[in-house]
């Protein structure tokens, strides 16, 4: 099997490989010249197993920036920007992903994006993921342990460049979203995570998610009955179960919430519907037996217009300033681990040579902004995802619920080429409206 132990290694090897804390900056053992692509990609053909021999080879710390030849090679090893902090492996190929999760019994995290995560420029989101969550040493251990990882790109990120004049530039991205769906290994979606979370509720969600997966495989497929004739719970039932109780337990918690944070008039939620009969069948029974069967009809239409109602009875209590209280309640859920920040300090080293007290002022206002962008993308995104499971939306198949999400919910459709950043009616006096295509 290929090697590359026969290049020239300078230093030793770190003794623990994927430590759990920040260690001792190490002395690296550094290739000798940039790696070919036919040597990454045998490496990549070993996968995760690949990715452990590379690092056991070449030591890198996640505490400092790799030298570029090593740092370019663990990107494309891993497919993602970063590697030598998180240390995952991603697969960039669906079909492959499957079939290493039916080998393992393991579910397939799989995120959309906008843009490619094994670049410096991808969605702010995806960018946040790879500083706040993939690096982080539980998240990062348990991805490994219990997940297949894969990603996709939805379309290109759009960026912008300022130019000051005098030598100076600023490169940033604009908008864009990404999202983290949990599959079985058929590829059938069971839960979605939508935008940024804190890494403590992100990993809350990940475990669920995967019992839910652990779950639903000891069960039988639908219609399924004993050997008395008697119906079995399904796999449809354990899912429906699931995304009715968290979107009760989602509800609930934000009312709850609300009333932690002093807000007088509190809304009565009306419980979910526990059945929910076909709109199909309730339609046939009411044609029938209109006036006998209109209750059945309501059932049948009940749950997205009491989750609807709930929902938009709970938004309109929370005010700004609400979202702000809810999130310091749960500002626990988005603390960044020393592998985090140890990250942002090496990515940013001329401006944080060490730890100072505008590092720390960072930290804590990214963290705030994640127990925000947290408590908003559950309540609000995370809600409306369990509640298309249970409506069975077009959440059949992940091509299906992406585009949904990315329609309705992160409201950048590929209906609109522009993602909403020109505007028809709005003149700019630039000639040719500053389109260059």
């Amino acid at each position: 099997m290929f090697n590359l132990l026969n290049r020239s290694i300078f230093g030793v090897a770190i003794a623990t490989l994927l430590s759990p804390t920040i260690i001792a900056a190490p002395v690296l053992a550094e290739p000798d010249a940039a790696f070919s692509a036919t040597e990454i990609e045998q490496y990549r053909q070993q996968g995760q197993e690949g990715l452990d021999r590379f690092i056991e080879t070449y030591s890198p710390s996640t505490q400092t920036l790799p030298k570029p030849e090593l740092r370019t090679a663990l990107d494309a090893l891993c497919k993602q920007r970063d590697c030598h902090a998180s240390r995952l492996f991603w697969h960039t190929d669906l079909a492959a992903a499957k079939a290493k999760a039916a080998e393992t019994g393991k579910p397939i995290l799989s995120l959309r994006m906008l843009g490619n995560l094994d670049q410096e420029l991808s969605c702010a989101n995806s960018r946040f993921f790879r500083v706040a969550l993939y690096p982080n040493a539980e998240i990062s251990t348990y991805l490994r342990d219990r997940y297949i990882l894969h990603w996709e790109s939805v379309r290109p990120v759009p960026q912008v460049t300022i130019d000051y004049g005098d030598g100076r530039k600023l490169q940033r991205t604009l908008t864009g979203n990404s999202i983290h769906y949990i599959l079985n290994a058929k590829g059938q979606p069971l839960d979605a995570l939508p935008g940024l979370y804190g890494p403590q509720a992100f990993l809350s969600h990940l475990k669920q998610a995967e019992a839910l997966s652990q779950e639903m495989s000891k069960l039988k497929p639908p219609a399924s009955t004993s050997e008395f004739g008697v119906p079995m719970l399904t796999q449809q039932d354990a899912l429906q179960n699931y995304h009715r109780n968290r979107l009760t337990a989602t509800q609930n918690q934000w009312q709850s919430d609300l009333e932690n944070v002093g807000i007088d008039q509190l809304p009565a939620l009306a419980p979910l519907p526990l059945d929910q009969p076909s709109a199909t069948d309730a339609g046939r029974l009411a044609m029938t037996k209109a006036v006998v069967e209109t209750p059945l009809l309501s059932s049948a239409l009940g749950l997205a217009a009491t989750a609807d109602r709930n929902r938009t009875q709970l938004e309109e209590a929370t005010n700004t300033v609400a979202w702000r209280k809810i999130a310091e309640l749960h500002q626990d859920q988005a603390q960044l681990d020393q592998n985090s920040q140890a990250l942002m300090l090496s990515k940013n080293s001329a401006e944080w040579p060490q730890p100072d007290a505008q590092f720390e002022a960072t930290v804590k206002n990214f963290e705030t902004a994640m127990a925000l962008d947290t408590v908003r993308n559950e309540y609000l995104l995370h809600a409306q995802i369990h509640q298309w499971f249970l409506e069975e939306d077009e959440t059949q198949t992940v091509e299906a619920l992406n585009t949904k999400v990315y329609a309705d919910l992160f409201l950048t459709s590929d209906a609109d080429p522009w993602l909403g950043l020109r505007s028809e009616n709005a003149y700019s006096a630039i000639e040719a409206d500053g389109l260059q295509q």
